[in-house]
């Protein structure tokens, strides 16, 4: 799977896990940990004019599957030369799409845009190309195609910090699981060729294949006593969050750090507690910010709420470079985003205009989400620090998305 549990983004409305508490108190009880980390505050907008998007030329054929971007269609977009800014971003983008080439060639494209050596030339020149001419790089070597009307929406996600302890202690009391060893992930396609591409998750009861246990069952403790226990949040609402994103840091009491990732989730469906929330009345705005404020406001009715969501994530130690996105190859900050590989290339270059500043230029497609469905849908990286959470936890931007393809390999796409 990929970095963080992708359920979307944050302002996609929390869609993913829940926290591992009975309840959200302000504290977990006990002294308070020693490396308490602020909730922060969103960051300000830096407004933007985006690109319009191109008329479309080769509108969804209905002989064709449209859940890819081969079936959707794709208009040819203009010369980039002109549209990538160099600078920091396109440099981190260079970065990163240079460590997804070796899975790139070689990885069969879900989107159906491109095949395993139409990149073999840019990836040749990605190795040796200069980091400070980054941006003739992407246009000497790409050109530019519009997915669908090319009307894109994109949000963010970052690295939480927390504080946690390898053994539970006072002030730390949130346990924070391991993958059980009796989830099991179950190819459906292996039965039936109408059901290829589509897995399901559970356990086994008896001679029964049944759903795994839901959030509230967990929460309650139907795992403990199992030895599953990782390690141990300090505090349930910022574990939420972590969860959510399904990658983080622990700072650890004697001020180390664990990094911890993504290493399953229970199979349940998901829900936005973000939306719910929005729906009901209870926060106006619907950032991660709001939706923190309110559970820890309300401790009872946030767990409630939560429990409405009955996925569960689970996690690893993580040890070298990371995290690690759908990709199989380190997430970079400012330069990765989380697509749908059905419409992206996973590996792809992105150049994203939109009506917020700091997210506009190129960006390359390392991961994917839940929630991140559809053409056009994108999720930014920001890596971690306040920084990273104050601009991840208020991003909605929304404008025009061209995606980057080797020089050629679009000529392929018109149809007859």
């Amino acid at each position: 799977m990929n970095f963080r549990h992708r359920a979307g983004a944050l302002m996609a409305a929390l869609a993913l896990s829940a926290c591992a508490g009975g309840m959200i108190p302000p504290s977990a009880g006990g002294p308070a940990p020693s490396r308490p980390v602020p909730s922060g505050t969103a960051t300000r907008p830096a407004p933007a004019v985006p690109r319009p998007t191109l008329p479309v030329e080769m509108p969804a054929d209905p002989a064709m599957d449209s859940s890819t971007a081969a079936g959707l269609g794709v208009t040819r977009g203009p010369d980039i030369a002109s549209l990538i800014p160099s600078g920091e971003r396109s440099r981190l983008a260079l970065e990163a799409f240079r460590i997804s080439c070796p899975t790139l060639m070689r990885r069969t494209d879900q989107s159906g845009l491109t095949k395993g050596s139409d990149w073999n030339n840019s990836c040749a020149a990605a190795a040796s190309w200069p980091e400070a001419s980054a941006s003739e790089f992407f246009s000497r070597y790409f050109e530019a195609v519009q997915v669908g009307t090319g009307t894109a929406f994109v949000t963010g996600y970052y690295e939480p910090e927390i504080a946690g302890s390898r053994t539970r202690q006072p002030g730390y009391e949130v346990p924070i699981y391991r993958r059980p060893t009796d989830l099991i992930d179950v190819d459906l396609g292996q039965f039936s060729d109408a059901l290829k591409g589509r897995t399901i998750r559970g356990k086994v009861s008896g001679t029964k294949f049944i759903p795994y246990d839901e959030r509230a069952q967990i929460v309650a403790g139907s795992l403990a006593g199992r030895g599953l226990e990782l390690a141990w949040a300090a505090d349930p609402v910022e574990f939420f969050f972590l969860q959510v994103q399904g990658s983080g840091r622990l700072n650890l009491p004697d001020g180390s750090v664990m990094r911890i990732g993504y290493d399953g989730q229970n199979g349940r469906d998901y829900s936005g507690i973000g939306k719910l929330m929005k729906d009901r009345g209870l926060i106006q705005v619907g950032s991660m910010q709001d939706i923190m404020a309110y559970l820890r406001a309300n401790p009872v009715e946030g767990a409630a709420i939560m429990n409405e969501n009955k996925s569960f994530v689970f996690f690893r130690e993580l040890t070298g470079a990371g995290p690690i996105g759908a990709l199989g190859v380190p997430v970079t900050a400012e330069a990765t985003v989380a697509a749908d590989p059905k419409f992206i290339p996973l590996g792809a270059p992105v150049l994203l205009s939109l009506d917020r500043a700091e997210p506009n230029g190129v960006w390359i497609a390392q991961d994917t989400g839940g929630a991140i469905k559809g053409a056009n849908r994108f999720d930014s990286f920001w890596g971690a620090g306040a920084r990273a959470r104050g601009i991840a936890g208020g991003m909605s931007a929304r404008g025009s998305a061209l995606v980057l393809l080797p020089i050629g390999s679009a000529a392929r796409l018109a149809r007859p």
